[in-house]
C-alpha cells in the first residue's frame, strides 16, 4: 500500500510541474505566472537566479522555448543547496 501512495504522490508533484510549465507556455498566461511564481522562484533558486528565471518566464517567446526545452533537459539555473544538502556534503568529507 505505501508503495502506491508514493507513487501516487511522485504522479501528482510531475503532473503539476508540467502542467505548470505548459501554462506559462501560454503569451498572456505566462507573464501573469511568471510574476505570481516570482516569491516561490526566489525561495527555491535564490534571489538572482530566482529574478532571472522569472525574467526568461515571463517573455512570451523565450519563456516558451525554454520551458519546452527544460521539459526535456531539466532547469537550466539551479536550485540552492538546502542546509540539509550542505550538512549531508560536510559529513561525508569529514
Amino acid at each position: 500500500m505505501e508503495k502506491n501512495k508514493l507513487f501516487s504522490k511522485v504522479i501528482h508533484a510531475g503532473g503539476w510541474r508540467v502542467a505548470r510549465k505548459v501554462a506559462r507556455s501560454v503569451p498572456g498566461l505566462s507573464t501573469a505566472m511568471a510574476l505570481g511564481f516570482l516569491a516561490y522562484d526566489i525561495k527555491k533558486k535564490g534571489v538572482i537566479n530566482g529574478s532571472i528565471n522569472s525574467g526568461l518566464d515571463a517573455i512570451p517567446i523565450v519563456g516558451t522555448v525554454k520551458n519546452v526545452t527544460e521539459m526535456v533537459t531539466g532547469d537550466f539555473l539551479p536550485d540552492k543547496k538546502s542546509k540539509i544538502e550542505e550538512n549531508n556534503q560536510t559529513e561525508e568529507k569529514g
